[in-house]
């Protein structure tokens, strides 16, 4: 009856940690915030439900990001909102991260023009000065007014 139950606990929690991500792409990606600043090679992984950003540098894994529910990072995990307070800017909505990871349109798709390979947003209010591009080989996402720059680019471009 121990072993059925350490088998059993294996399987439960084993089968929990295990992702299968229907995608994976390696890209050369930036990101530059008042706490984060990274400038080099990631894989970005993605299902249906989920995303992991996961950054090397010099063939090292230096940050992991989890997006599902919540994002985790290496400190732990918080709700969308928080990330965004801590890492990015609290005006931000929740969905904005893996959003642009995802090259989608941000803030309801407000301000989207669309173009040959993808589209445009200009979005400047009080709070932000956001300048969102996405095309087939290039996501690049700045936002003067809070300091934030996020830019993912194929590999060979």
């Amino acid at each position: 009856m121990k072993y059925f139950l350490m088998v059993f606990m294996l399987v439960l929690f084993g089968g929990c940690s295990i992702k299968n991500y229907a995608h994976t792409d390696a890209k050369i990606v930036i990101i530059k915030s008042p706490k984060l600043k990274f400038s080099d090679i990631g894989y970005i992984r993605h299902s249906k439900d989920a995303i992991e950003l996961e950054l090397f540098v010099a063939g090292q894994v230096l940050q992991r990001i989890h997006i599902n529910h919540l994002i985790c990072v290496n400190e732990g995990c918080m709700s969308k909102s928080r990330f965004n307070q801590e890492y990015l800017s609290g005006v931000y909505p929740s969905s904005l991260l893996q959003n642009v990871i995802l090259g989608k349109e941000i803030y309801k798709g407000k301000n989207s023009l669309k173009q040959e390979d993808g589209f445009l947003q200009s979005i400047k209010t009080s709070e932000v000065n956001i300048k969102y591009r996405v095309n087939s080989h290039e996501i690049y996402f700045k936002d003067k007014k809070n300091h934030i720059l996020i830019k993912i680019k194929e590999i060979n471009r």
